[in-house]
């Protein structure tokens, strides 16, 4: 009789990175304490700020044992997600 023996294991990887956004930037309706899905639009419009900067980061992390679902990291089906943080705590969100 043969028996076969599985295991499965998962491993990931979590790279953080800052970035400075302009004072003079602001939320598209005026509204400073809210950011909304405005954040994103700048992100998306800046990527060149942070892309190399992450990879870097990313390159140099070590791999950990388990799913790395931390604080907002929910998409747990995917096999990458991408999420921001602003530094107050005013926002956060998923790019």
């Amino acid at each position: 009789m043969k028996v076969k023996i599985q295991q499965r294991s998962v491993y990931h990887k979590l790279a953080e990175v800052e970035i400075e956004i302009p004072d003079n930037w602001n939320s598209k309706d005026g509204n400073e304490n809210y950011y909304g899905d405005h954040i994103n639009d700048y992100l998306f419009d800046n990527e060149h700020l942070y892309i190399d900067k992450i990879d870097e980061a990313m390159s140099q992390t070590s791999f950990g044992i388990g799913h790395g679902m931390i604080d907002g990291m929910e998409d747990w089906k995917e096999e990458s997600e991408w999420r921001y943080e602003i530094e107050d705590g005013r926002d956060g969100g998923h790019l």
